[in-house]
């Protein structure tokens, strides 16, 4: 198990789906991915904090019922570490950004703020207190990738950089060069082009032994495909479309 005590600033550290359908959703990501969760009631439902081995690995929740009300599809939220989520959100205004919640504490948890990037990508900082995130990584059924997912990179990572600290590295992937974000020089995040008709995001890869068993899982399950398996030099990957409407990715090592 690649276990997690903390996380540096900048880096994703967690992730979780705010869904329409709470049980179904629990249903079909521990079929596919083989969670088992830890129930913490809620006014609206449960977190439902995702076990994989001994250490914890995402979460899904219910969506408000603000968020119903308007029609709001389900999400896939990921998180950044930060030192100080009051320093940091006060600072993404002045980058380009917009402040959707100000900082605010979660019982014992943390602290988080709600902020969109120029490109409207909406990503969640959290300072950790209680929690820090996932404590398992890498493994089947646990992250193994985020992605910002945007129409314009340069401005969204000139954004990160100026609120958190973080860098850039271009490398090949293949044929084609690969963005990252990096901190303290290592890459811990990815950029893409945002596909026609999708909205700016993040984006969170899930780790299964086979891309191409986990897709065909899915489609047993409900879900759908949006893109189908793709094969780089260090595994492949898909896009999937849950059956609430949570998009997310799989992703494994060469087969």
């Amino acid at each position: 198990m690649s276990q997690r005590t903390s996380y540096r600033q900048g880096t994703p550290n967690w992730v979780d789906l705010q869904t329409a359908d709470e049980p179904a959703a629990k249903s079909f990501y521990g079929e596919l991915l083989g969670w088992t969760y830890d129930e913490n009631p809620m006014p609206e439902g449960s977190y439902n904090m995702a076990i994989v081995g001994d250490g914890v690995a995402a979460a899904i929740a219910p969506q408000s019922p603000e968020m119903r009300a308007a029609g709001a599809p389900p999400t896939w939220n990921t998180y950044l570490a930060v030192d100080d989520v009051d320093t940091a959100t006060g600072k993404v205004e002045a980058a380009g950004g917009r402040v959707l919640m100000a900082p605010f504490d979660v019982m014992e948890a943390g602290r988080m703020s709600f902020v969109a990037d120029p490109t409207g990508a909406q990503v969640i900082l959290w300072q950790a207190k209680n929690h820090i995130g996932a404590t398992v990584v890498n493994e089947p059924g646990a992250i193994i990738w985020n992605e910002l997912i945007t129409d314009d990179k340069d401005k969204a990572l000139a954004f990160y950089g100026a609120v958190l600290g973080t860098g850039t590295e271009t490398s090949q992937l293949g044929d084609m060069p690969y963005t990252g974000i990096t901190v303290d020089g290592e890459m811990i995040a990815g950029t893409a082009d945002t596909p026609d008709g999708e909205p700016n995001q993040w984006r969170v890869y899930f780790d299964v032994p086979s891309t191409s068993a986990a897709v065909k899982r899915a489609v047993e399950l409900g879900g759908t495909v949006i893109d189908e398996p793709i094969t780089v030099p260090i595994g492949s990957f898909a896009t999937i479309r849950d059956p609430q409407g949570g998009v997310f990715g799989v992703f494994s090592n060469p087969e």
